[in-house]
């Protein structure tokens, strides 16, 4: 197995299934390094070597260990209910949200909304945005008003690999820019 292909395996285990290798994240989304790679051995090979590499160069920065390497979890992006100790955070003036062209007929109507994530994922530039779009088909970027927003009440976090979150966008605080 890549190590791209072994990354998107460990973000499935880490965001979404960690059962599917009969492990539990604590509240705050850690698992045990150890039952990680137990529980990933059973049917792809996994060394702490590679998981070490992983992390280290996991281009989006994916996942954190703690200070001794004996935990490890993913830094966003969530569909188990797990708190990653997020703090709040002033956003800036303009985020932007890249997706794909089938999707924005909904976004137009009901804004951005969180669907099976914990958080409503943000840019800090155009060009991640449009990249994250790209995955989706033809992309599509929204700026979004997050000064205006967080102004009105909204509250952001920024995850420690820098992408912002947040519960919703209201469509009122969209603009289609491509």
């Amino acid at each position: 197995m890549s190590l791209k292909s072994t990354s998107k395996y460990l973000s499935l285990i880490l965001r979404h299934k960690p059962e599917t290798i009969g492990i539990t994240l604590d509240e705050h989304g850690w698992a045990e390094v150890d039952e990680l790679l137990a529980g990933v051995n059973r049917t792809h090979p996994l060394t702490m070597e590679t998981l070490e590499q992983i992390v280290l160069e996991d281009e989006k920065q994916r996942y954190s260990f703690n200070e001794n390497k004996t935990l490890i979890r993913a830094n966003q992006g969530h569909s188990v209910p797990v708190d990653v100790e997020l703090e709040e955070a002033e956003p800036p003036e303009i985020l932007y949200h890249g997706t794909g062209q089938k999707f924005t007929a909904s976004i137009d109507a009901q804004g951005l909304l969180r669907m099976s994530r914990l958080y409503v994922h943000l840019s800090a530039d155009y060009a991640t945005a449009k990249k994250v779009g790209q995955r989706h088909g033809k992309p599509v970027v929204y700026r979004v008003l997050s000064g205006k927003m967080y102004a009105d009440g909204f509250r952001f976090c920024r995850s420690v690999n820098g992408v912002w979150l947040t519960k919703a966008v209201p469509a009122r605080y969209l603009e289609k820019i491509t």
